[in-house]
């Protein structure tokens, strides 16, 4: 039995794949298998892996990263599945066997933890309780999230949603398959940031979907209270905080206190 699949997915990825995957290979829990899920890269990267030991490179097309996610969880034979985007790292070698101690015994089929951004150079501490609310405005993002394969045989991402699938399939884990998170108080990743939803265009359309998706699974008064919640607590002052270098930290601080308080 295999524990854990790690999936990265990329295209042309240089350097930064090696990193990633070393980050994974330096693990303490070694009951691990890498799936590299790669778009056809030409620029050698890939290539240079492939014969390492448990690692599996897929080749194909994709339509995105979202559908080469969906083409790798497809194949892989770990009992909890996790995606790390590449230019991502683990944050320490103890991760996923502290992910592995907390998932025996229990029932939950999500775990998830705290992530580091590079690009602010803070801890973005995740909600440790996690309710409809929660899901509105505080999902973790899915380098922070381990996800039981069970939660992707039945269905993986939607590939209609171009920013917010993995969005979209935490909602749907959490209200149609009453997949109880369970937090975890560790550092999972360290996340590069910049990427393919936070460019202007892409925040756009991450906007637009969060509005038909969370009318998929909350009624409509519910909405209407947790928009007024957030415009009561000044929600986008809040966000261009918690992007910013100089007030992430006292921002994230703040927010880990305020979580922790509840």
């Amino acid at each position: 039995m295999v524990l854990f699949s790690i999936i990265v997915v990329c295209l042309n990825p240089g350097e930064k794949l090696k990193q990633t995957v070393d980050s994974i290979l330096e693990q303490t829990e070694k009951n691990v298998e890498i799936i590299i899920k790669d778009g056809n890269s030409t620029d050698g990267a890939v290539d240079a892996l492939e014969k390492r030991e448990n690692i599996h490179v897929i080749k194909q097309a994709d339509k995105g990263i979202y559908d080469a996610m969906n083409q790798a969880a497809v194949q892989a034979r770990g009992e909890i599945l996790f995606f790390l985007n590449c230019g991502d790292c683990f944050h320490d070698k103890t991760v996923l066997e502290n992910v592995w101690k907390s998932a025996q015994g229990s029932h939950a089929k999500i775990f998830y933890g705290n992530i580091f951004s590079m690009l602010t150079n803070s801890v973005v501490p995740s909600n440790p309780h996690m309710d409809a609310f929660g899901c509105y405005r505080n999902v973790p993002c899915h380098q922070a999230c381990f996800y039981r394969k069970e939660l992707f045989e039945e269905r993986g991402y939607l590939l209609q949603y171009k920013v917010r699938a993995d969005y979209e399939h935490f909602l749907w884990c959490f209200f149609e398959k009453e997949a109880a998170p369970l937090y975890i108080p560790i550092l999972v990743a360290d996340y590069e940031g910049g990427g393919f939803s936070e460019t202007r265009e892409n925040k756009k359309i991450s906007a637009k979907e969060h509005k038909e998706i969370t009318s998929k699974y909350m009624s409509r008064s519910q909405l209407f209270k947790y928009k007024l919640i957030l415009a009561v607590t000044l929600a986008p002052l809040r966000s261009k905080m918690a992007e910013s270098e100089h007030f992430s930290k006292i921002y994230n601080s703040l927010k880990k206190m305020l979580y922790h308080n509840k």
